[in-house]
This record gives structure tokens, C-alpha cells and sequence, in this order.
């Protein structure tokens, strides 16, 4: 399979959470894992990835938090200034990567605590969620999903991008949603995370995804 020059190696959903779980368990056990799975919100579903991965890293011997950057987000009052619909505003203002760098990828750096806030603020009732730290042992695995987490500057270990042709994203983006599009399509250009990520899962048909190759 091949995407403008790149190869892409057609695999089960199966095999590709065995083989990201291998590779993620593979990474040094004597320090903390930080792992990005990020992917275009409800189109290429990144938690559920991310949620697959928990049992089989820990079956490897890897300790696991999920978290989520959905929890991450700014209050609707900053994320809603110019309008609910606004594309530069998902893109540029959504997602609070000051917290996201100081209370979970911060923690994990090489001298860090280790104690990670596991999720800050309620999207829905718009509050914080007042959750208490979690403390990591040594050789811990972050599962963070996300979209548009790349080209932040947020500083992870191992990076998985879930990538969706642009017939695809919007087939698979709910309508309600496609305002959001113009945001997508601009991380593309911008930040080129089907290029840049360290593992990249093209998504276009779920149940048949395929890994580009090196």
C-alpha cells in the first residue's frame, strides 16, 4: 500500500496492538515511558487504541496510567471566546500544554517525582476535577491520547500517530463536527505528523489498518 511515496504494511487490529505493546514494553524499564497516541478526535479514535494497549503492557510487565488529553483542555470560557465553531481556536487554544507539560510529562523527566495528575479538568461541567496524584514506579508506561498533540513542543518517549486520508476524515467525522476539519487539515501542513510521528497507523478502514515501514 502506498500513500504519496510511503509504504504502508497492511496488519490486523490485533497484531498492531501486540506489536506497539512490544515496542512500547521494549522501551528502558528503569526510567518512566511517556507514549503519545494522537489522532483526529471521534474519526480515528485514539483512546480506543490507547485503552488496548493498558492489559498487553501490563502482561509484559509494564505498569500503565491512562490519561486522557481531553482533561486537558482550557475552560469553555477561554476554548469559547470567538465562538464555539472556530477552527485556529481547536487548533491553536484547546488544549492547556502548559498543565499537560507541568502536571503529567513534567513529573516523568529524568529526576522528575514521578507523581502525575491523572486528569485536571472536567470538559462536560466545565470544573475541575480535583483528583488526587498518582505516584509511578520506575519503569511505568504514560498512555496519553489526543489529537493535535504534536508540534507542541511536549516531550514524550515514543509517539503514534493515527493517520486518516482527507476523504476519510471527513467521511468519518460527524457531521456536527466538520467545522473542526480546517483544524485537521492544518496540523497536517503545519506540522506533518504522518512524517514526523514515530509510528504511524494509517486508519482510513478500521478493522484493516496498515503501519507505514521505515
Amino acid at each position: 500500500m502506498r500513500d504519496s511515496g510511503v509504504r504502508y504494511r497492511p496488519i490486523s487490529p490485533e497484531r498492531l496492538v501486540g506489536e506497539l505493546a512490544d515496542r512500547i514494553a521494549s522501551l528502558p524499564a528503569d526510567r518512566w515511558s511517556r507514549v503519545a497516541v494522537d489522532g483526529s478526535g471521534t474519526a480515528a479514535d485514539p483512546a480506543g487504541l490507547a485503552d488496548s494497549l493498558v492489559e498487553p503492557l501490563r502482561v509484559r510487565g509494564r505498569e500503565v496510567l491512562r490519561v486522557s488529553a481531553w482533561d486537558f483542555l482550557r475552560p469553555a470560557s477561554l476554548r469559547f471566546e470567538r465562538g464555539r465553531t472556530d477552527p485556529d481556536v481547536r487548533y491553536e487554544d484547546w488544549l492547556d500544554t502548559g498543565a499537560l507539560r507541568r502536571e503529567v510529562l513534567g513529573p516523568l523527566e529524568p529526576g522528575g517525582s514521578g507523581e502525575v495528575l491523572p486528569a485536571l479538568w472536567d470538559r462536560e461541567r466545565d470544573r475541575a476535577h480535583r483528583l488526587p496524584r498518582t505516584t509511578l514506579p520506575a519503569g511505568a508506561v504514560l498512555l496519553l491520547d489526543g489529537e493535535l498533540l504534536l508540534g507542541h513542543g511536549l516531550r514524550f518517549d515514543l509517539t503514534v500517530h493515527l493517520w486518516l486520508s482527507p476523504a476519510a476524515l471527513e467521511r468519518r467525522t460527524p457531521p456536527e463536527s466538520h467545522w473542526a476539519l480546517p483544524a485537521y487539515a492544518r496540523y497536517e501542513r503545519d506540522v506533518q505528523p504522518a512524517l514526523t510521528a514515530d509510528v504511524v497507523v494509517r486508519m482510513d478502514r478500521p478493522h484493516h489498518p496498515a503501519v507505514r515501514e521505515p
